[in-house]
């Protein structure tokens, strides 16, 4: 993303090899999935949007990162890192079977600014072009990977994983990385003058992606009440996490070049140097206070400022939003169906729920019964509804009994259609009921004026820890207000699970937290305390939790 004023800077020369080719992910997957799967063996036609490989993104930004170090550290448009950086995602594209071209980043771009690079994947209805597009090009300062490697890197690889399915298109697919976009959104300025008023009319949604895996960010979604914005939001709404607008990047990315000429936009963003609010931190995770990405156009930059679940999250979200616009035949009708989240644990005899949703891939909508199999032992699975019109959402519960055995289950969810049967795949993890699954840490820790204390427990429990969490918490404190209290995970995830502030003071006592979590349940659990104002002192006394 683009300051308000250009920077500029010298770079140097050097060329490095092309990463030889990885075949995504082909097998089907429901909005915000992680699986990453094999390559099919021959094209198939694939309805639901598919899972988009994190693996194979981040291989591209391991390339585009390479380039800048062979180039004076940069991939700045008028230098040789933004030309190599063209030429790796151009060859991967025609290996592919794209049709590829390379537009002269002119008028008005900065002298010697590199071209920008048009994909278009063949079939589809032209009159009716679906179009996603992220700049290449970096500042000077650095290597630009999050700003923008993590945008190009995440649309070339859902590129080629359409090109890995080749479905059947009912509109057609362009992609777009553009040139120059640092000093002014120059390079897709120029692409939008170059087009005739017949052929920017034919474009019917544009979306972009400019820093999409800030490392303290969020989902951030472009004009997010738009038509345009409707897929997006649908995905990060399906997926509960809220998305918000993009006030920090409006008018300050690629999307504004379309918008200003008539075409509706959209897009994501993960955030730059603006701060991330106590609220965002509440429902996203991450530390407010802090910039999205502090290394915002600065050296540090690299592959190490990445969070990959936000860029995951986006990968998805595009293929999500491509194959519900563009996928399918204009005149059949048909449905696509996903589970999300894709996997749950629960302990024997406890119930766990997932939202199974439908949607309209061609044609008109449908009824969709629902039906689940694989089920383990003594559970019993239950919708409500148990019949939706496609488009719509049902809750599935799956109950448990305490003789339910231990493992792992992959639960097939069928929904059969007045023109087609779907399924979708939900994994389920059934611990026992043997043995304590409640941890306890007894030991004080004082708690001293803007200070933070962490005190761990370490689970033994097996299997997946059922969510929500349990967590008991026993302070000794005159002001509750004064403490931010965040739950750490054994695979490092923060929850915040009581936060500061307020305008009276009351005593913390001892209270109850039920915390929604997904990761196992053993390892080391730890209770972070943050006192963050003056004048009160206390101690931890003791916490436990229930996983």
């Amino acid at each position: 993303m683009r300051r308000t004023a250009a920077l500029t800077a010298t770079v140097a020369m050097a060329l490095i090899g092309l990463l030889s080719s990885t075949t995504p992910a082909t097998a089907q997957a429901p909005p915000g999935s992680t699986r990453n799967g094999a390559p099919a063996s021959a094209p198939v036609t694939a309805l639901a949007p598919p899972d988009v490989s994190l693996q194979n993104i981040k291989a591209h930004l391991s390339q585009l990162q390479s380039i800048a170090d062979a180039n004076g550290g940069t991939r700045r448009s008028t230098g040789p890192g933004y030309t190599a950086s063209v030429a790796y995602v151009e060859q991967r594209l025609q290996a592919a079977g794209y049709t590829t071209r390379r537009v002269t980043c002119t008028p008005g771009c900065t002298s010697g600014a590199g071209p920008d690079l048009i994909a278009d994947w063949p079939g589809g209805d032209e009159s009716q072009v679906v179009m996603s597009g992220a700049h290449l090009d970096s500042v000077s300062a650095g290597p630009g990977i999050n700003d923008n490697g993590s945008g190009s890197s995440m649309l070339l690889e859902v590129a080629l994983t359409l090109a890995a399915q080749r479905p059947s298109m009912s509109k057609h697919v362009r992609f777009g990385w553009w040139s120059d976009e640092e000093q002014g959104l120059l390079g897709s300025r120029a692409y939008v003058t170059s087009l005739s008023s017949a052929d920017r009319s034919k474009i019917k949604q544009y979306l972009n992606f400019d820093m999409v895996g800030s490392p303290n960010g969020g989902y951030f979604i472009n004009n997010i009440t738009t038509a345009a914005a409707a897929d997006l939001r649908a995905f990060y709404t399906n997926l509960g996490l809220a998305p918000e607008e993009n006030t920090e990047g409006a008018n300050r990315s690629d999307d504004a070049s379309f918008r200003n000429a008539g075409i509706a936009t959209s897009g994501v963003a993960a955030g730059a140097s603006a701060t991330k609010t106590s609220a965002q931190a509440a429902k996203w995770g991450g530390t407010s206070g802090r910039a999205y990405d502090s290394c915002y156009h600065r050296s540090c930059d690299t592959t190490a400022n990445i969070n990959d679940t936000i860029l995951d999250r986006a990968g998805d979200a595009l293929a999500y939003a491509i194959w519900t616009q563009a996928v399918g035949t204009s005149t059949g009708r048909d449905f696509s169906i996903g589970a999300a989240p894709a996997s749950g644990s629960v302990q024997a005899g406890q119930t766990a729920t997932t939202t199974i949703s439908t949607a309209t891939t061609s044609g008109t909508a449908q009824t969709v019964n629902l039906t689940a199999s694989g089920l383990p032992g003594g559970a019993t699975a239950t919708f409500a509804p148990a019949s939706v019109t496609s488009g719509g959402s049902s809750t599935l519960t799956l109950a448990t009994s305490p003789s339910t055995p231990s493992g792992t289950y992959a639960i097939t969810v069928t929904g059969t259609g007045e023109t087609a049967t779907r399924t979708t795949t939900w994994t389920l993890t059934v611990s026992g009921t043997g043995g304590s699954r409640t941890f306890t840490n007894d030991a004080d820790y004082t708690i001293n004026d803007l200070s933070t204390i962490n005190s761990p427990v370490t689970s033994t429990a097996t299997g997946g820890a059922v969510s929500p969490v349990q967590v008991r918490v026993t302070i000794s404190h005159t002001c509750a207000e004064d403490l931010r209290i965040r739950l750490r995970g054994p695979n490092g995830t923060y929850y915040t699970i009581d936060s500061s502030g307020g305008t009276s003071c009351t005593s913390y006592g001892t209270r109850t937290y039920s915390v929604p979590v997904s990761q196992t349940a053993a390892g080391t659990w730890t209770l972070q305390v943050t006192d963050d104002y003056r004048l009160d002192t206390g101690y931890l006394d003791t916490w436990s939790i229930t996983v």
